[in-house]
C-alpha cells in the first residue's frame, strides 16, 4: 500500500505535506506510515494499491478513468476560480510582457509533458480559441523546469499551472524574471484518488478532517484551502493532441 501527494510537493512545503497525510492517516486508522516519495509520480497511478493519490485531469481522462476512483478535486482559492477547478497562467521574460501573447506563440513554447492539462492541455486550448498556434514546442519534464528554461532564454512561453506558479514565485528565485500575459480557460483541478479496493466514502472524510487539523499557514503553504466533489461531466474534455514539431528536452 502507498500514498503518494506529488503535484505540489516541494522542500519549502515538505512539512505541510506530511502534516497533512499525518492526520488523514490518523484519522483514517491505517495507511503507509509516510509518504512516498521515491516513486514516480505516474508510476504511483498504476500502483495496484494506492491508497492516496494526486493525478492531473489529462493523464485521468487519458488512461485511469476505468482504473482510478476520485474522490475529490482541490479548492485552491484562486482568483475568479470556483472551488475544484484552477487554470495556467501563461509566462515571458520581463522584457517581452508588453509583446502578448500572439507574438509569443511565435517563438518557442515549452510544455512539461504532453500528458499535462495546465502545461499542455489547457494552453493548446486557449491558444486554438485565439486562432493561434505554437510554433515550436520544446518538452522540459516540469513546470519549475519550464520556468527555468523561459528565465535562460531556450524558449520564450509556457504556461504554468496557476497553483504552482504562486508556489514557485516565492520560492524559486528565476521566477522574478518572468511576467504573467494571459491565463488559460477553467478544468478540474488536481484530483484526489485511490485504487477500488478502497473505500471512498472512508476516504473523503479523512481528507475533510486531516485539512482541518492544519494551520492557515500550511494550508497556503500547499496550496490547498477545501474540496469539491465535481460531477463525471466535469471530465468530458476532449484530449489535447500531442505537441507537433518538437524540439529535444531542455
Amino acid at each position: 500500500m502507498i500514498a503518494s501527494l506529488p503535484m505540489y510537493d516541494r522542500p519549502e512545503n515538505r512539512a505541510a505535506h506530511d502534516a497533512f497525510y499525518t492526520a488523514f492517516r490518523d484519522t483514517l486508522g491505517y495507511g503507509p506510515a509516510k509518504l512516498d516519495r521515491g516513486i514516480a509520480y505516474d508510476a504511483s497511478w498504476a500502483h495496484p494499491d494506492l491508497l492516496l493519490g494526486q493525478i492531473c485531469n489529462l493523464p485521468y481522462r487519458a488512461a485511469y478513468r476505468d482504473r482510478l476512483v476520485r474522490l475529490t478535486n482541490s479548492a485552491h482559492a484562486l482568483p475568479d476560480t470556483p472551488a475544484g477547478y484552477y487554470h495556467s497562467v501563461f509566462v515571458v521574460r520581463a522584457a517581452d510582457a508588453d509583446r502578448g501573447l500572439a507574438p509569443a506563440c511565435l517563438g518557442r513554447f515549452a510544455y512539461n509533458d504532453a500528458l499535462s492539462q495546465s502545461g499542455w492541455g489547457a494552453p493548446l486550448a486557449r491558444v486554438t480559441e485565439q486562432g493561434l498556434t505554437f510554433h515550436t514546442t520544446l518538452r522540459t519534464g516540469a513546470h519549475v523546469d519550464s520556468v527555468q528554461a523561459v528565465a535562460d532564454g531556450a524558449p520564450d512561453l509556457a504556461a504554468i499551472d496557476a497553483v504552482t506558479w504562486g508556489l514557485l514565485s516565492k520560492w524559486e528565485p528565476k521566477a522574478k524574471d518572468l511576467r504573467v500575459i494571459g491565463r488559460t480557460g477553467l478544468s478540474p483541478a488536481m484530483t484526489f484518488v485511490t485504487t477500488p479496493k478502497h473505500d471512498p466514502d472512508a476516504l473523503r472524510a479523512a481528507l475533510t478532517a486531516a485539512l482541518g487539523t492544519i494551520s492557515p499557514e500550511q494550508k497556503t503553504d500547499m496550496g490547498l484551502h477545501g474540496f469539491k466533489q465535481l460531477p463525471d461531466r466535469a471530465f468530458d474534455i476532449p484530449l489535447a493532441p500531442a505537441p507537433q514539431r518538437p524540439l529535444h528536452s531542455a
